[in-house]
């Protein structure tokens, strides 16, 4: 099956890969951007399992990631708005650990599930309030969402002004 991006915009051909800053030639997989399209987080293999790199697309850095490391292998990453708040699911199968990293905290959250579910992959919301998980079990997968809002500061965009509120000095 073959995907065509013709008429996507100015240059759309143009555009770098995201491999081809500072990672060299090496491959990635499932790529989430953070909301505002600064961060790119995605897989690569190191050692033989998936492991989650966090990059600055405008400068090709690679960011630190405190705790991520540390468990692997990775699977479906998710970023907030500004890249604060980054979910990933480590382990394998139904060892599968739902992750948190709050890169202004430096804090690791592990989020528990109950033991018959089996997490295969989530998404965070933009603003860190909400994390929507598919899980397996029971026969057939489903999606459990998760409230964060107890846990997590919001990650809202520059001039959010919060509830009923638009951008500040805009109408």
């Amino acid at each position: 099956m073959a995907l065509l991006l013709g008429g996507c915009g100015p240059g759309f051909g143009d555009r770098r890969s995201a491999g081809s800053v500072g990672m060299g030639p090496r491959n990635r997989e499932d790529p989430a951007l953070s909301g505002d399209g600064r961060l790119l987080a995605s897989l690569i293999e190191r050692g033989g399992r998936p492991t989650v790199v966090l990059q600055e697309q405008d400068s090709g850095r690679l960011l630190p990631l405190r705790h991520l490391g540390r468990e692997t292998p990775h699977h479906s990453p998710s970023l907030s708005w500004n890249g604060r708040y980054l979910a990933v699911l480590a382990g394998t199968g139904r060892q599968r650990r739902v992750l948190l990293e709050d890169r202004a905290s430096g804090r690791l959250h592990r989020l528990l599930l109950p033991p018959d579910l089996e997490p295969e992959r989530l998404s965070l919301a933009a603003d860190g309030q909400r994390l929507a998980i598919e899980v397996g079990g029971a026969g057939r997968p489903r999606v459990r969402l998760l409230d964060l809002a107890g846990l997590l500061e919001p990650d809202r965009p520059p001039g959010w002004l919060g509830q009923g509120g638009g951008i500040q000095g805009q109408p």
